[in-house]
């Protein structure tokens, strides 16, 4: 007799399904299966959906009422999932269980209380209601393995056997499963995240808005934005540039070149006017830019210029001014690296890998949620969106 195989059998834990993951797929797929099915959540976590916590700088931004042609917001068109589950799907889902919300200019959309707390107990009291779903918080998730017609999940503290599995986990926590049943997919890279470049430790601190940023990769434009730009010690962030890092990380390569036009409602002939109006102030060429731009972005384009900055205003010529228009209307920085402040991950199961409810293809009962899929988009809810999407899809499949 296998005592080993005889003790495993009795200690482990049943059930019709495990969601492995507890973040806003997870949560909604829980909340969209058949309570006739019996479902295990597990999350090492200490308590469901505890990520939203750090989403919309602690507002969560829920979703974005500009959803489609979602070619324009994701990495890829993803119109017909949102055929199923759109985002007005998702604000009545969320009205239905008490969640007060609003938008704002831009479309983003967060709870009323501005505190992303309300999202998280709004989840936590509709997963309290369902009977037949137990949660297993505090559980890593260690490995998924096939046993004939059943799952077999290790986590840090027990051992499940379920029919039926749906991998919710985040980005690069679901490679040991994906790398395990060798289902196709692009390899996990951080996106939204703030840029690695040279030549900013002077301008560290600085914000700078609207700005026009554009990305370059390989010497071709692959994006553009308009927004705000904080400059780091050793990069440069805010939310135009996680937008760019989008395009970057979906090249799979941080490299490349940033472009600022730090007046985009300038023309160069506009600009070249107001700084030629300029040369009248009795200044040195040092303080020609004070109460016009930011002191640190000055210096820089002044040191960049190599001008003599004892001489006057006045002593500027056109073509010194020209020189000075052409840096600020493209001011060049070159990516080297991303920093690790990733907001999510570009990579994930490729969705030709799997069928239209995100059961793979390959792997029968297994399905895939969330930032496991390679989708991905830009800031402003639309992240959220696809994971509410996407578990929405799973739960009512599975």
């Amino acid at each position: 007799v296998c005592y080993t195989c005889f003790e495993k059998e009795i200690t482990m834990k049943k059930f019709d399904i495990a969601i492995l993951g507890a973040g806003a797929s997870g949560c909604m797929c829980s909340l969209q299966i058949n309570e006739k099915n019996s479902v295990v959540l597990i999350d090492k976590a200490s308590i469901p959906a505890k990520k939203l916590q750090a989403t919309g700088n602690g507002r969560c931004n829920l979703t974005n009422s500009k959803i489609t042609p979602s070619v324009n917001f994701y990495n890829q068109d993803i119109d017909s999932f949102f055929k199923i589950h759109s985002q007005r799907d998702t604000l009545d889902f969320f009205s239905s269980l008490g969640l007060v919300h609003y938008a704002d200019e831009e479309c983003r959309v967060y709870p009323y209380s501005n505190y992303a707390k309300s999202v998280i107990d709004t989840i936590c009291n509709a997963l309290a209601q369902n009977k037949n779903l137990s949660l297993a918080m505090g559980e890593e998730v260690l490995s998924v393995e096939k046993d004939g017609d059943f799952f077999i999940i290790t986590t840090s503290l027990n051992t499940y056997q379920v029919k039926k599995v749906v991998v919710a986990l985040g980005g690069k926590a679901n490679e040991r499963i994906i790398n395990a049943f060798n289902i196709k997919h692009r390899d996990f890279i951080p996106s939204l995240c703030a840029l690695k470049t040279q030549n900013t430790k002077l301008l560290s601190g600085t914000r700078i808005s609207p700005v026009t940023a554009t990305a370059f990769f390989e010497d071709k434009k692959i994006a553009q934005e308009r927004g705000e730009v904080l400059f780091k010690d050793s990069g440069l962030s805010g939310i135009a540039i996680f937008n760019l890092s989008s395009a970057f990380a979906r090249k799979d390569k941080f490299a490349g070149n940033i472009a600022l036009d730090l007046t985009p409602d300038m023309s160069k002939e506009q600009l070249f006017k107001l700084l030629k109006e300029r040369k009248t102030l009795p200044l040195p060429i040092s303080k020609f830019f004070e109460g016009f731009l930011p002191n640190p972005v000055a210096y820089l384009i002044l040191n960049k210029c190599k001008f003599d900055e004892n001489k006057l205003c006045k002593e500027l010529t056109d073509k010194q001014l020209l020189q000075m228009v052409d840096l600020i209307k493209n001011l060049v920085f070159e990516v080297k690296d991303c920093y690790d402040n990733n907001q999510v991950f570009s990579g994930g199961v490729l969705l030709s890998a799997l069928d239209d409810n995100l059961q793979s293809k390959q792997v029968q009962n297994l399905y895939f949620t969330g930032e496991g899929v390679d989708v991905d988009g830009i800031c402003g809810g639309f992240n959220l969106q696809w994971a509410w999407t996407s578990g929405y899809i799973v739960g009512k499949n599975v």
